[in-house]
């Protein structure tokens, strides 16, 4: 299933889930008004229906495992109205809910292996030999993936019924498809980790090693710089190298930047001129980590490698009602629009050392959408002014440690 086909079954889900939400506000308003109209049974059923699938999908979008079949299963045999239901993988029972399973669940593997193998939904007599127990007959019916079959669904009745096959049928695929996006969230979540090792291998040796020979280089004239500019050095490499978080701060981001401006300042001394004007109150911004120093990098290095004039970078950050609006802008020997389209469309041809600009375009757009991507000015001998627009608020992007106060940007 396509990327984009399980974005829309995901908001499919997220409708379920404003109409769980919209039943419980029915149903409080029904207890403090008893003369509320909840429409007919069959529209208080289907409310219902909305409400449990609600309830059941947010377990299964982390995917399966123990415990959330276990947290799925009550919620999918109320949906079922089935006198039992468990949930498989491919090797064991994950959760059983309801009756008998004291007997059941040890044969329950042996049942679903047919359909494990082939993938099709099947109904079978139980062969249960206990007088009072309820369940004489089982639907089985796969759970799949984008890797194949993953598990199995299997719904317990009294009797053979046509529409609990069909029911337990189309259940199972609606767990599928929840387990798919999980699936997918994970897939993201690798993307954007393999994307951060792919900036950090492109921190250059030569930046390393030069900012190490310009600290040496003050050992003698200038012992104070030259600790200064280690601890500088410390700091950065300790905040571009660490190993968790996805996100962070706009402060943390920017005061990884100063560090970096200040080693590739003494190398560079006064040919490289900067100005940074950033608003006190965007400081908390939560945006993807490492989004803004490859393109400060960007700009000093065609700045100033690519020239033997000096270079200006503006860096500013400002208010924009519900969005941050960070600039970074350089007068150094830009680039031809056309390569710079090469660049964040991934030509093979482009030129090599544009890999930060389209990986911080692509980690923008799969946070916040295409129309987060960088908005970049530039040609050739005009320089470069990137525009970065960050959300304010946007759900599953925040930073738990909140150390944004501790910053030097004043």
């Amino acid at each position: 299933m396509s990327a984009t086909a399980l974005a829309a079954l995901g908001a499919a889900a997220a409708v379920l889930l404003a109409a769980g939400f919209g039943l419980g506000r029915l149903t409080a308003r029904r207890d403090t008004d008893p003369d509320l109209d909840l429409g007919t049974p069959v529209e208080r059923a289907t409310f219902h229906t909305l409400h449990t699938a609600s309830l059941a999908a947010p377990p299964l979008r982390a995917g399966l495992t123990e415990d959330t079949a276990r947290k799925a299963a009550r919620r999918l045999r109320s949906l079922l109205g089935t006198e039992a239901l468990c949930l498989t993988d491919r090797e064991t029972v994950l959760a059983w809910d309801g009756s008998g399973g004291d007997h059941h669940g040890e044969r329950v593997m042996r049942s679903v292996a047919g359909v494990l193998d082939s993938g099709r939904s099947q109904s079978l007599r139980t062969g249960c030999d206990t007088p009072e127990c309820p369940l004489r007959w089982a639907v089985i019916a796969p759970l799949t993936g984008e890797e194949g079959v993953l598990g199995a669904l299997v719904a317990y009745g009294s009797k053979e019924s046509a529409v609990l096959v069909r029911a337990a049928t189309e259940v199972a695929r609606w767990v599928s498809v929840q387990l798919e996006l999980a699936e997918l969230d994970r897939s993201r979540t690798r993307l954007i980790e393999a994307e951060i090792r792919a900036l950090r291998a492109q921190i250059s040796p030569h930046f390393i090693f030069n900012s190490l020979a310009a600290i040496a280089s003050f050992v003698r004239t200038d012992p104070e710089r030259a600790r200064e500019l280690l601890l500088e050095f410390a700091d950065f490499t300790r905040y571009s190298f660490r190993r968790h978080g996805d996100f962070t701060h706009l402060a943390d981001e920017l005061r990884c930047i100063e560090q970096y401006l200040a080693l590739a300042g003494a190398r560079f001394g006064d040919r490289l001129k900067v100005t940074l004007q950033v608003a006190p109150e965007v400081l908390p911004v939560a945006l993807p980590f490492l989004c803004l120093q490859p393109l400060v990098e960007n700009a000093v290095k065609h700045g100033l490698e690519d020239s033997r004039e000096e270079c200006r970078v503006s860096i500013s950050a400002r208010d924009a009602g519900a969005e941050a609006v960070v600039t970074i802008e350089d007068d150094g020997v830009g680039m031809d629009p056309a390569e710079l389209r090469r660049i964040l469309a991934g030509d093979d041809g482009a030129r090599s050392s544009g890999i930060g600009l389209r990986n911080v375009d692509e980690r923008l757009r799969q946070v916040y959408g295409d129309e987060h991507g960088l908005v970049i000015e530039t040609g050739v001998a005009a320089g470069m002014k990137i525009t970065v627009r960050i959300p304010k608020y946007r759900a599953g992007v925040h930073k738990n440690a909140a150390r944004w106060g501790s910053t030097g940007i004043q």
